[in-house]
């Protein structure tokens, strides 16, 4: 991008659509669904005191979490703005226990988090969007379970929203991360961050009041990164709770988010589907990495929609010693 040049968000999908002679624009037209989705999210989120939408909806979800308003407007904008459109064959929604049957002849199947970090809603804090995008596997019909089943190596595109002081809008297509910041003047994404490589680590971010619960390795390992030891990086802790606003942080600025399993809860909390496999596709495409703290996150084919994993994201040499204290302090004492 030229100095001084505008370039949308539908412009720059249009031109990476340009790189590949086959395409028929399907794919194209279904990320620009998604934007416009989150478009209609962010005009309610930017209102939701005033809308009456603040609070709760009175459900609960298949996670068994409690289910806020504005978290059923997002899911249904999705599922709306994409349902009919044939290019999507099923969806799978953190919200939802089964898969959402969609279009028998689309291409594609579309996975989402309506809603990251909805428990901040009522106090004004950063919240986002996940989706990710893979092929179909079946042949026909409908699309099913096995379709969304699908590990993050096979992504074809990924991305989040956050809704902030500004709402942008984050993707990659498997050819860099490209960043778009929504003006509210005119309705548009416009391009502001392109090729997105995390910097040098500045921050960590982790719940600190799970320390007691965690396993010594992850303790050695979060000690490790405030300081504690030979070749301690120092960093600073910043710590939203909202894990799409902590990651997004550290993809700009550079650094680690971290939410590991626990000694009687080993799966961790977050969902591999929604969260950790599409982020770790964003993470990988910006020279980072995600894991368990035993396996790359993209490795892993799930075999459930609402599997849980720990996670380790972002720069990828802080990556690696989390998966070698765990190594040497976890795995070595069960061996």
């Amino acid at each position: 991008m030229q100095r001084g040049e505008l370039v949308t968000i539908e412009q720059h999908i249009l031109a990476l659509q340009s790189l590949h002679p086959g395409a028929t624009g399907e794919f194209t037209s279904l990320l620009y669904d998604i934007a416009l989705a989150t478009k209609v999210i962010a005009r309610e989120v930017n209102r939701a005191g005033l809308g009456n939408i603040l609070g709760w909806a009175g459900l609960e979800n298949i996670q068994g979490e409690a289910v806020r308003k504005l978290d059923v407007l997002a899911n249904e904008t999705i599922i709306r703005m994409n349902e009919p459109t044939g290019r999507v064959c099923v969806m799978a929604s953190e919200e939802a226990e089964e898969v959402i049957p969609a279009h028998p002849r689309g291409k594609y199947v579309l996975i989402f988090d309506p809603l990251d970090g909805s428990s901040n809603i009522d106090y004004n804090v950063s919240i986002g969007t996940i989706f990710a995008i893979y092929r179909r596997k079946s042949l026909s019909g409908v699309g099913i379970l096995a379709d969304c089943l699908q590990p993050g190596k096979d992504l074809l595109a990924a991305g989040y929203v956050v809704y902030g002081s500004s709402t942008m809008l984050v993707y990659s297509t498997g050819s860099g991360v490209f960043g778009f910041t929504l003006d509210p003047s005119v309705g548009e994404f416009l391009l502001s961050h392109s090729q997105v490589q995390m910097p040098a680590p500045q921050y960590y971010s982790v719940n600190h009041a799970n320390l007691r619960r965690w396993t010594r390795g992850v303790q050695e390992y979060v000690r490790w990164l405030r300081g504690d030891g030979e070749g301690a990086p120092k960093l600073s802790e910043r710590y939203i709770g909202s894990m799409v606003a902590d990651f997004h942080r550290n993809l700009l600025a550079g650094g680690v988010f971290l939410y590991p399993g626990e000694v009687n809860k080993p799966q961790g909390k977050l969902r591999l589907l929604y969260e950790a496999a599409p982020l770790g596709f964003l993470a990988q495409q910006a020279g980072g990495r995600a894991s368990t703290g035993l396996q790359d996150i993209l490795s892993i084919t799930p075999t459930s929609l609402h599997q849980r994993v720990p996670v380790f994201i972002g720069d990828r040499e802080l990556v690696a010693t989390a998966e070698a204290m765990i190594r040497q302090h976890d795995l070595a004492r069960t061996s």
